[in-house]
């Protein structure tokens, strides 16, 4: 009898704290309307549902108590302050691709959605843009085309500026420039304090180096100055291919990875999806000049695509033709690897033929499609140049792979869950094995439960936390603002 009062009395406050807490949420949310009318978006308007969905994947689809869309930083600092005060949750949006539940969405509390952030500034003399933190790669290249200049960004032109660049970011000018977080002149950042701060080389350089990698730990940034480039014209695109050919395009991928002077100005990425035939293979090839059939390609020439739409054209032109498929609900996880004959037989076992597949097809609309990313040893040498980063990488030709799993209906996202987590761990186990495993995990390609932070170093993550420390000494990054992945 006692334990059963107990159990109700628990009962009792947890519904007392939710209740609260709701009720908290909702009255900052008026408060924020009051002063900011036009900047707050509240359940009962005709925009809440379209905003509140607008995040890529349903599996991080939310209900947050209000949505605030500030215009400028000095908005952005009266919000962050406001939410510190009444001590409620939050959640930053820039472009909502991410997969990670919390990331980019809450449910409960207070969504920051950046899309106001959304100015291009270039300056031809300095070679830098000034890209607001709210825009989609998209908007960022097609404002610079007109002026014959790219930046080092996202390949996918719907993913959102701020999530890619601090998770780090992978892009096709990598091996010339190193990542996209590499390319970062300075961050305009709104702290836990209030404050805004400009983090770069000789303006708070622990802030600048922990925001290359260190995501959504330190503050809320606004602004992104970008390093220019004069990459305009290129040659690529797709080649699709059939599921047969995937040995032969295994094979031409180790030869293209174990070339020792690797033409910089060539990138490629090989996708396939093992569970849909229709579909089959994808190569895409990008090449950072306007010459056609590169010497780099080689490898691929001899095998036959049952389609080629490879052209001279635009770097953004060629970016845009790249397939997005339309999936309701997404996840990914993400390993690495070196670059050996044996492992990647065996790697290309696992995602091409393992028996998850099987089960994963069983789920209503279950799919996966895997991703091979090569990564020069150049690429990490650059971001060195540059000053370093946070993400610990070796300097050595690495693969990163990613497993895209796409399924219909909630009740199946714990078994698309640990299907896929299943394949990863069995491609970390194989790499492990052969002595060619890569402790590091790609915060844009990665599962939430991935120990992506972790696998920077234990000297780094000590870095992180005392930058974090300082910056934000009440955790309110760390606490508040909860979702994504967070210091260890």
């Amino acid at each position: 009898m006692a334990r059963s009062a107990f159990h109700v009395l628990a009962g009792l406050a947890l519904l007392f704290c939710s209740t609260v807490g709701a009720s908290q949420d909702h009255a900052v949310c008026n408060h924020l309307a009051t002063s900011h009318g036009n900047e707050t978006v509240q359940p009962t308007e005709a925009t809440y549902e379209a905003l509140s969905t607008e995040n890529w994947s349903q599996t991080v689809w939310a209900k947050p108590a209000c949505i605030v869309q500030p215009s400028t930083t000095e908005e952005l600092v009266y919000v962050v302050s406001t939410l510190i005060d009444w001590d409620v949750n939050f959640a930053v949006r820039s472009g909502g691709h991410s997969v990670v539940p919390g990331a980019a969405n809450i449910n409960g509390g207070v969504l920051i959605d950046m899309s106001k952030f959304n100015t291009v500034d270039y300056d031809g003399k300095k070679s830098v843009a000034v890209v607001g933190s709210g825009l989609r790669w998209k908007e960022v290249y097609t404002s610079l085309d007109p002026y014959n200049v790219t930046v080092v960004g996202g390949r996918v032109l719907e993913v959102g500026v701020g999530g890619l660049t601090l998770g780090g970011g992978l892009s096709y000018l990598a091996d010339l420039y190193g990542f996209v977080c590499d390319n970062v002149v300075n961050y305009e950042v709104v702290t836990a304090r209030g404050s805004v701060v400009n983090a770069n080389a000789e303006s708070n350089p622990d802030l600048f180096w922990a925001l290359k990698g260190g995501a959504n730990n330190f503050g809320i940034v606004t602004k992104f100055t970008l390093k220019t480039y004069p990459i305009h014209d290129a040659w690529g695109g797709v080649r699709v291919y059939s599921l047969d050919a995937l040995p032969q395009l295994f094979d031409a991928m180790y030869e293209y990875q174990s070339v020792a002077d690797k033409d910089p100005y060539a990138n490629i990425m090989l996708q396939a999806f093992p569970t849909n035939a229709s579909i089959g293979a994808i190569l895409n090839i990008v090449y950072l000049k306007p010459e056609e059939e590169p010497e780099a390609f080689a490898p691929f020439r001899n095998i036959t695509p049952l389609a080629d739409m490879t052209q001279l054209q635009t770097l953004t032109e060629l970016m845009l033709a790249a397939p997005l498929p339309e999936l309701t609900r997404v996840n990914w996880f993400s390993a690495s690897f070196k670059t050996d004959k044996e492992l990647f037989n065996q790697v290309a076992d696992v995602v091409s033929h393992g028996p998850e597949l099987d089960e994963l097809t069983n789920l209503t609309a279950g799919s996966l499609a895997f991703g091979w990313q090569p990564i020069s040893s150049s690429a990490v040498l650059a971001g060195e140049a540059n000053g370093g980063n946070a993400l610990g990488l070796e300097p050595v030709n690495q693969t990163w792979l990613v497993l895209d799993v796409g399924w219909w209906y909630p009740e199946d996202d714990e078994l698309a869950h640990n299907y896929t987590a299943s394949m990863i761990s069995k491609v970390d186990e194989a790499s492990k094995s052969s002595g060619h495993y890569v402790d590091y995990i790609f915060m844009n390609d990665a599962a939430a439960d991935q120990p992506v932070i972790e696998s920077y170093g234990a000297e780094n993550v000590a870095k992180l936390k005392e930058t974090a420390a300082k910056y934000d000494p009440d955790g309110v990054f760390q606490n508040l603002a909860s979702g994504g992945f967070k210091l260890p």
